[in-house]
């Protein structure tokens, strides 16, 4: 095994004393047995060299071909490459032809062509070496399989000079987008038998290369402060321990030249521009000084705002009243594009796939104002030729053309393929989503290409944790959204913890019998502790059946049947004579049988069915016990939310939930079908800790009646999206009671005073952390109390953890 130096191995002008020594046998033989023998320069069995040539004295015709040296190589691959046949006159241009084309198979270290008396053309070749393995040595910033995905040599792959050096480069970037810039990478090769060799590339990473300062020069609207909060680059500072973006990254600094643009641009400054942006480096390499000499220009309004169509079937001025700008606001760029969107989405629900809007400018120093004009071009109506489905490895295409609100022969309409595209990405089978039109070879006609990206859909869990609410839990389940690529859902989860233990199997056919109406069953089997919260546990063994169905393309009906074995367990001795149990418990201790149907009503008006800046969410919720069973009652709840994006990464949202539950026939609402809240319900307080309770034993009663209020910023972190971590500050309103009576009065049918009803108003404030954790989702909540009765449950911080199914 030979260790050969990187300048011997990858240098033109250089060879090792081995090869040089072999070369040169081989060239005595060869001028031995053949004068006239044209002749490649001599290179390294580990290089390819330049480009060899012919002697011009080479001539005649060739009787057969003879192919020398060859290891692995057939002898028919090589005379496959080879522009020369038996019976050709070949002259110094030929063989200068055939020794290049050689070469350019990158499979040959060494190619010498001669043609020999008797009309032999003797074809000696070196072969290239076989890559045994590819090393790297020295990395510790940047993980192995992440160079290897880098580099495209590999193992059994053929090795040449010129790939090493060009996956030196790619590592060398690799290092600098790191904020590595002073990384080396040095090769070597180590020599086997069987012309096989590995490839080594040694890495001296060198230091982490930081910003130590962003200045700014010709700022006079906003301070330095400002604008680094702008970019995306920062100064480096010890507290920012989990971002990379405060090293110097020179394709960073082009998208920060361009985030400060669209900063002043929208800011009123259309004349800003950056003059120059400079990065000088300390003298020991550890840090850049960046310095960003800016001219920010006047501030602008808008002027006249005018629409220019070609069709008179697009009416100007209705165009017009679509604009997100008028005359007097501010210049701001991202309206101009606003605008774009919003004219060529009118021209695509009109039937016009391919528009063009030209924006022109008209800018008056003397006033400040500018003067926009939206030039909007379109050709004639278009048609869907035809849809393409494309990416699908797994979900057969008629999952996906199922969610699409367009089929060939409609009129291309652009609001039902923005809806079509919602579908998709609400189905959670897909990581990308994208829809695009192309012209047909028709001018009327456009095809739709359907892009998706696969994503897991199937989830097998095995796992324990502990959490403030469910204590332990232990649980093992196996989950799959798109089972067969068909889009079906299944799931078979077993939960033990020591508050809460179930099995369950859910299925669900999004189109039963080839119809849009999804069906499925559901069989269960539960046990809840309440021992802390309100003395007693609750079993429940039962099954169900569900049917769904949309109503347009947005909103959804669904109905469902469920039959379930209730049970109510109390400790020995807490119900008798002398116990101490509550009797607004104790007269429900025992089994039911509940025989409900229901429905839910659900309309979703979002803009983005994942991350939703825009639109609302809204649904009623009915159940109805009593067809057959001991439990009679009617179950009511109703919800909305109201989502606004200030941007994307400040997002409110505004929701309100309210829910009744009433016997009939003369039936009291038993204790596990009232309503509880707190927890993650309603955060600040405990499980259940909230609303009606016994002050004799301190138990949770749960309530007919609640309504809560919740307001909610999304806000930024700092924090990378794809550590998925997210925050949000909340405010939560709300009251919750309202028994029956014979609950609440005693037996001589005055009130009650052990038992709080009251329905009095509660609230809390805080932060909430979310985290997508390798474990599962994780959740932070951290709670002030604004509002309380004393005899509440509170808490200031809670942790919980769930499994997705």
């Amino acid at each position: 095994m030979i260790l050969t130096d990187p300048r011997a191995a990858f240098h033109p002008g250089t060879r090792s004393l081995r090869r040089t020594v072999a070369t040169t046998a081989s060239l005595l033989a060869l001028v031995a047995a053949s004068p006239v023998l044209a002749q490649t320069p001599p290179a390294p069995a580990i290089q390819t060299g330049p480009a060899p040539s012919a002697s011009p004295a080479e001539t005649g015709t060739v009787n057969r071909i003879l192919v020398e040296g060859n290891q692995r190589i057939d002898q028919t691959t090589v005379l496959s490459y080879l522009p020369i046949q038996p019976g050709d006159t070949i002259d110094p241009v030929i063989l200068d032809v055939a020794i290049r084309t050689l070469t350019r198979t990158q499979l040959f270290a060494d190619v010498q062509i001669g043609l020999q008396e008797n009309g032999d053309l003797v074809v000696r070749i070196v072969e290239n070496p076989i890559i045994n393995q590819v090393v790297f040595e020295g990395n510790s910033a940047i993980s192995e399989d992440k160079l290897t995905e880098e580099v495209t040599i590999g193992p059994r792959g053929i090795y040449t000079r010129a790939r090493v050096q060009e996956d030196v480069g790619k590592i060398i970037e690799l290092y600098r987008l790191s904020g590595r810039i002073s990384a080396t990478v040095t090769p070597k090769l180590v020599q086997l038998e069987q012309n096989r060799v590995d490839v080594v590339f040694e890495i001296d990473e060198g230091p982490e290369t930081g910003v130590q300062a962003i200045t700014f020069l010709g700022n006079a609207a906003f301070s330095d402060s400002d604008l680094r909060e702008v970019m995306v680059t920062k100064q480096s500072q010890w507290w920012r321990l989990f971002t990379k973006n405060d090293n110097y990254d020179p394709g960073r600094l082009d998208y920060d030249r361009e985030q400060l643009r669209k900063f002043y641009t929208n800011r009123g400054y259309y004349d800003f521009r950056i003059i120059s942006a400079v990065a000088e480096l300390a003298p020991d390499d550890s840090a850049f000084a960046m310095t960003l000499t800016v001219d920010e220009g006047s501030k602008y309004n808008f002027g006249d705002i005018q629409v220019v169509t070609e069709n008179d079937r697009l009416n100007a001025d209705f165009l017009e009243l679509l604009l997100p700008i008028r005359s007097g606001d501010l210049y701001e760029s991202d309206k101009i594009e606003s605008s774009v969107d919003a004219l060529t989405f009118a021209a695509g629900s009109a039937g016009y796939a391919f528009v063009d809007i030209n924006p022109t400018y008209r800018p008056n120093p003397e006033t400040d104002t500018i003067d926009v004009t939206f030039n909007v071009s379109e050709g004639q109506r278009v048609y869907v030729d035809r849809i393409n489905i494309i990416g699908n490895t797994r979900t057969i295409d008629r999952v996906i053309r199922r969610e699409l609100m367009l089929t060939e022969g409609d009129a291309f309409n652009r609001t039902l393929v923005e809806r079509s595209r919602n579908n998709l990405r609400g189905l959670g089978f897909f990581k990308e989503v994208t829809i695009e039109e192309s012209r047909s070879a028709a001018p009327d006609r456009s095809v739709v290409n359907v892009s998706v990206e696969e994503q897991p859909t199937g989830e097998l869990s095995v796992g324990a944790g502990f959490s403030s609410v469910d204590s332990f839990v232990v649980n093992l389940g196996i989950s799959e959204r798109n089972f067969r690529g068909r889009g079906q859902n299944f799931v078979s989860r077993i939960e033990w913890g020591s508050l809460r233990q179930q099995i369950d199997f859910r299925f669900t056919e999004p189109r039963f019998l080839g119809r849009d109406v999804g069906a499925g069953f559901d069989l269960f089997h539960s046990r809840y502790d309440f021992q802390d919260e309100s003395s007693f546990d609750y079993r429940s063994t039962g099954a169900g059946l569900r049917l769904s169905y949309p109503l347009n393309g947005y909103s959804s009906l669904s109905s469902r049947y469920f039959i379930k074995d209730d049970e109510i367990i109390v400790p020995t001795g807490y119900c008798s004579a002398n116990g101490v149990g509550s009797r607004a418990l104790c007269e429900q201790v025992g089994a039911s049988l509940n025989s409900s149907a229901g429905y839910t009503l659900f309309v979703n008006r979002r803009n983005d069915p994942i991350r939703p800046t825009r639109g609302w969410t809204g649904s009623i919720r009915q159940d109805f016990a009593g067809l057959g069973g001991d439990v009679n009652y009617v179950k009511t709840e109703v919800d909305a939310t109201v989502y606004y994006g200030i941007t994307p990464s400040w997002i409110v949202s505004v929701a309100g939930s309210s829910g009744y539950v009433t016997g009939w026939n003369g039936d009291a609402i038993r204790i596990n079908d009232r309503f509880f809240k707190g927890g993650n319900t309603f955060r600040g307080f405990e499980n259940a800790g909230m609303g009606p309770r016994d002050l004799t034993t301190n138990d949770a009663l749960g309530g007919n009646f609640y309504a809560v209020g919740t307001v909610q910023l999304t806000v930024p972190n700092g924090l990378p999206e794809q550590y998925g971590i997210r925050t949000e500050l909340f405010v939560d309103v709300g009251t919750l009671g309202v028994l029956d009576d014979r609950y609440t009065l005693g037996t001589n049918g005055l009130v009650d005073t052990s038992i709080a009803d009251d329905l009095s108003l509660r609230a809390s404030a805080g932060l909430s952390v979310h985290w997508r954790s390798p474990m599962g989702p994780i959740r932070f909540d951290f709670s002030q109390i604004l509002s309380e009765e004393e005899y509440d449950r509170t808490e200031t911080f809670r942790f919980s953890t769930s499994t997705q199914f």
